[in-house]
């Protein structure tokens, strides 16, 4: 029988090693031998982190004024990024079909490495997969946006008795919501945004993405999104 080769880097070994212990380097060169060989790099890859943001800002400004250039959407870059990716930020975004992140960004095939799931929650699959798309691929932001009437936050903050595995996401959001201030105004704003900045703080519990910080190779914020102008502002 052929032997089967286990994956040199689960998460579960990558978590073993602190901060001092694995560099990007170490990690890169982990996932060229057993998971994947980065292509060389397309574009923007020699973007500071700041300028990233610029970028997602811009895009949004954009679609806010109907101005939308719709880059990267045609065959030409269809053909380009099938060899190989290298997008500039990560979104860390909500499941809501209403939050498409390369729309309200104005950004096209292989600009944005996004990962999104109800309640925009770090969990350990997204934090693996935003390592990922840091350590390997390059991007110089993430942005975990949260969302005007977000669902999820709504219910954890009623104490929404849910079926199946919805509850887990509620949970998820819990701690953001019991650390939160009073707010002055509205509450449902108030939580989200608290949500979005305990999202933040739970990814850069990440050894890997804290070391990227570090070096000044990437910026972890929050964002929130009105349902109703289309507008993103910064959070935190």
């Amino acid at each position: 029988m052929p032997q089967t080769t286990q994956n040199p880097l689960s998460r579960r070994h990558l978590l073993q090693f602190g901060a001092g212990a694995i560099g990007t380097g170490v990690l890169t060169a982990g996932l060229k031998g057993g998971f994947v060989t980065p292509q060389p790099a397309i574009a923007k890859e020699n973007l500071a982190p700041d300028q990233a943001i610029d970028l997602l800002m811009a895009g949004n400004q954009r679609f806010v004024a109907n101005k939308r250039k719709n880059p990267h959407q045609d065959n030409a870059r269809l053909t380009e990024v099938a060899k190989g990716q290298n997008p500039f930020a990560a979104i860390l975004g909500c499941a809501d079909s209403r939050v498409p992140s390369e729309i309200i960004f104005d950004q096209g095939l292989g600009d944005l490495f996004v990962c999104r799931v109800a309640g925009n929650i770090a969990t350990d699959e997204q934090i693996g997969s935003l390592e990922f798309g840091a350590a390997v691929l390059g991007t110089k932001v993430i942005m975990v946006i949260g969302h005007e009437r977000c669902g999820a936050v709504d219910a954890t903050l009623k104490g929404a008795q849910v079926p199946g595995r919805i509850g887990t996401l509620l949970e998820a959001i819990q701690p953001a919501i019991a650390q939160m201030k009073a707010p002055a105004g509205d509450r449902m704003e108030a939580a989200t945004k608290a949500n979005v900045l305990y999202q933040v703080e739970q990814l850069k519990t990440s050894p890997v993405l804290a070391e990227l910080i570090q070096q000044g190779k990437l910026k972890i914020i929050g964002g929130y999104y009105d349902l109703d102008t289309g507008v993103v502002s910064r959070v935190g």
